[in-house]
């Protein structure tokens, strides 16, 4: 996944009942979209890499992505932020919510299926969870949460196969994915208590994000890759489409979700993920799939949901 939107962007106001019923179907719609779009974007990311390295597909994602969202900004008038102390959040922030995991991601999938991939990036609100009850005075321990955490990780472990000592795994590619899917939280949790609050906009902030990303890429990757001797079409089109779809117009297409149905409700998309990410890696690219990986799918995002639920209010 992509970057989430946070808790601090506030819902647009409510519409009259007659738009209503076409804007919800429109909702629907687009939330739909956004499921397929970083669904297959683990797919995307398994053809990059079988023409380029790593780091090059995770580069060329941030350069298109990052197009797309000035793209945006200029057509709605944004500005960059500004401030030597916004800019240095941002920084952090985009090392551990897209520099980082991506690269890790796509170093994964040299070794994992995309659809293992797929289902480790679906623990990203487990690790949330127990971070934000370290982390995050607000987010209080509750049972149900607690239980989520209990039963999301048994989720992780089934779909690694711990009762046979985790044979047959590749021990190296899924840690990074488990990584990767950890450096999520970690990087919004640094967000929301740095820049809450802010003044500028999601686009904005995310447009300055997505390109100190792919500056920080454009250092590392010539020191750890050498220019390919030829640029294979079909990863290199693969690649286009990771960074246009999946970074750029999937970021637009979850603002105004957020914007309408507000983050927890958006956030759901996390959920369908997997079952795209499982369907076209077993479909398209002809991947093996055993019992125990979509049966632990299913653990680990029953946990997701429930550490994702709020304690009732007082009457």
């Amino acid at each position: 996944m992509s970057a989430a939107a946070d808790s601090r962007t506030s819902p647009a106001p409510p519409l009259a009942a007659a738009p209503h019923r076409r804007a919800a179907l429109d909702r629907r719609v687009r939330f739909g979209i956004l499921t397929l779009i970083w669904g297959f974007s683990f797919l995307l990311i398994k053809v990059g890499t079988e023409g380029y390295a790593p780091f090059q597909v995770t580069l060329g994602r941030l350069v298109f992505g990052t197009l797309v969202l000035a793209v945006a900004m200029v057509w709605k008038r944004e500005r960059l932020p500004r401030g030597a102390r916004t800019w240095g959040h941002l920084t952090v922030a985009a090392f551990l919510i897209n520099a980082l995991p991506w690269s890790l991601f796509a170093y994964a999938e040299l070794t994992i299926p995309s659809t293992l991939a797929g289902i480790c990036n679906a623990t990203s609100p487990l690790w949330g969870m127990a971070l934000s009850l370290v982390a995050l005075s607000e987010d209080r321990p509750t049972r149900s949460r607690v239980a989520g955490l209990g039963i999301g990780f048994l989720g992780v472990l089934t779909v690694l196969g711990a009762w046979q000592g985790f044979h047959g795994l590749e021990a190296k590619g899924t840690t990074m994915a488990l990584l990767a899917s950890l450096s999520y939280p970690i990087g919004w949790i640094y967000v929301r208590r740095t820049l809450a609050g802010s003044s500028h906009s999601n686009l904005s902030l995310t447009g300055a994000q997505l390109l100190l990303a792919t500056a920080q890429l454009a250092v590392v990757t010539p020191l750890f890759t050498t220019l390919p001797t030829r640029f294979a079409v079909v990863p290199l089109l693969a690649i286009v489409a990771l960074g246009t779809l999946g970074t750029g117009v999937a970021m637009l297409v979850q603002y105004g979700l957020v914007a309408e149905i507000g983050p927890t409700t958006a956030q759901m998309v996390t959920y369908f993920i997997p079952v795209i990410a499982t369907a076209a890696g077993v479909a398209i690219l002809g991947e093996s799939l055993t019992w125990s990986t979509p049966v632990g799918a299913v653990i680990v995002l029953a946990g997701a949901a429930l550490t994702q639920s709020r304690p009732k209010a007082s009457p």
